[in-house]
């Protein structure tokens, strides 16, 4: 897991390395060490792409095909990803700090000692992918689905979960307690394997009690 998680450009490791990217994205092709700032792609294709070491600052991706891109030490910040499809890509100690991720197609991901801090995440499909060692922090989590997902050392320090699916999941070491609000549509569907707060189990009893077919009435 990445110690600490830099907010400025200047403090990445490999920020003097970095070039200017100009020109279109392309499908399968290798970016090392590149910056990507304040650009603007829709409806495009960069399938099969690698970036290695490289920067993405407030850059808009709208409907841009990223299939089985590999993300490799890789930081974004501020950036604006609409229904673009990530399915089966990979990521690897890379960050996300800022901005929205909306209605991405992530399902059959692989992601390995990422951090998200201060991101929203809407409407993302994470659907059988793999997550290892990956911190939420700070983040809002809207209509994000789990299901059938491996989940092992993720934790969401201060983020809110609303409509959290994770029916079908596999958890190891999934650390809810430092979650805000847990909104988990399926119940208890998934949560074996999880670490949470007795506050959190009193406020997840009702479902629990409905799992399993007890009524609680008041005297």
């Amino acid at each position: 897991m990445p110690q600490h998680v830099p907010d400025r450009l200047e403090d990445l490791p490999y920020a003097a390395h970095l070039a200017p990217h100009t020109g279109p994205l392309r499908s399968d092709a290798r970016y090392d060490t590149v910056h990507f700032d304040g650009g603007e792609y829709a409806d495009t294709s960069a399938a099969g792409a690698t970036f290695l070491e490289c920067a993405l600052t407030g850059v808009s991706l709208s409907g841009v095909k990223l299939r089985q891109a590999r993300f490799n030490e890789v930081w974004v910040q501020a950036g604006r990803w609409v229904a673009c499809d990530l399915a089966d890509s990979d990521w690897q100690d890379s960050s996300v700090v800022g901005g929205v991720l909306a209605g991405l197609a992530a399902h059959g991901s692989a992601l390995r000692r990422v951090v998200f801090r201060g991101c929203k995440l809407e409407a993302v499909n994470l659907r059988a992918a793999v997550l290892r060692d990956v911190v939420f922090e700070d983040c809002l989590l809207r209509d994000v689905d789990f299901a059938d997902a491996r989940l092992t050392d993720v934790t969401f320090p201060g983020s809110t979960l609303e409509e959290v699916r994770l029916r079908g999941a596999a958890l190891g070491g999934v650390d809810l307690r430092g979650a805000l609000r847990l909104d988990l549509p399926d119940g208890h569907q998934g949560l074996r394997g999880a670490l949470i707060s007795n506050t959190q189990l009193i406020e997840l009893a009702p479902q629990f009690a409905h799992a399993l077919g007890i009524t609680v009435k008041e005297d």
